[in-house]
């Protein structure tokens, strides 16, 4: 390694450590984490509720039209639990994911540290790469803790590891693809709030085009609704894995990336 390069991975893995400090040190993060669990928890028990309580009526010698003991094939963990719950948890990334992501650029601007982090050894590229990579780790982590009462249920239901594998990429792509909508909203702004509210607002557009078809005919509605975070997630929640889709949301994140890197040419420049 050459000393110009030594040089510019020094400051690079310290700017790497401060977010990581920062999003795993602050007590938001750890908020962030309890809140997660917390609410998978109550939507996996809430859902296994429901199951059992259809179990218990196709099981009972009350039940008049199915002998005792028959169960139907839909009436199963996987479909009554474990798919319901992984829609039901991409969709609350959209609230929690922009909370992680507000403060990253934002902050940085509403301190005026932003134009000292540009004027140092590191490049815009080297700021965007460690600050996108930060927060992709904290969101897989996020939804490691998430993914505690679901794999009990593939466990249970005996969907093995390659179904519980291909859903949690499918989440963690769209976690990646919600995060670096994030990161970019935060990164033209120094107001937390605003870059967490426009992160909301776009990232819940974006999740599902199916309102549109309406209004725009059912040809551009079906280019929209596969342009939509639940139509790629679809594929992921039925334990399959499609690099159509994988592609899909490096596509988002490559976007998100150039555009939070234009947005620090603009303050250089300014």
């Amino acid at each position: 390694m050459s000393a110009r390069t030594a040089g510019r991975a020094r400051p690079l893995r310290a700017l790497f450590r401060k977010e990581l400090q920062v999003l795993f040190g602050s007590p938001v993060a750890y908020m962030t984490l309890t809140f997660v669990g917390l609410v998978t928890a109550l939507l996996f028990f809430d859902h296994l509720r429901v199951y059992n309580q259809v179990l218990f009526v196709y099981t009972s010698n009350a039940m008049r039209g199915f002998e005792a003991g028959t169960i139907p094939d839909h009436v199963n963990l996987r479909d009554q639990v474990f798919v319901p719950l992984m829609e039901t948890l991409a969709i609350t990334l959209i609230g929690i994911v922009p909370l992680v992501t507000m403060r990253v650029f934002a902050e940085e601007r509403s301190r005026g540290t932003d134009e000292l982090l540009l004027t140092s050894r590191l490049s815009p590229n080297d700021i965007v790469f460690a600050k996108f990579t930060a927060t992709y780790l904290f969101v897989a982590v996020l939804l490691a803790v998430s993914f505690v009462y679901p794999a009990t249920s593939v466990v249970r239901a005996g969907l093995g590891l390659e179904h519980l594998g291909a859903v949690y990429l499918g989440l963690l792509a769209v976690a990646v693809g919600i995060a670096s909508i994030g990161l970019a909203c935060s990164a033209f702004t120094g107001s937390q709030l605003i870059a967490a509210i426009s992160a909301y607002a776009i990232a819940f557009v974006m999740y599902d085009f199916g309102w549109a078809s309406p209004f725009v005919g059912p040809d551009l509605g079906e280019v929209l609704a596969r342009l939509s975070f639940h139509a790629r997630f679809s594929t992921f929640s039925e334990g399959l894995v499609v690099p159509a889709d994988a592609i899909y949301f490096l596509g988002v994140a490559a976007v998100c990336i150039a555009i939070t890197r234009g947005s620090l040419d603009f303050v250089r420049v300014r």
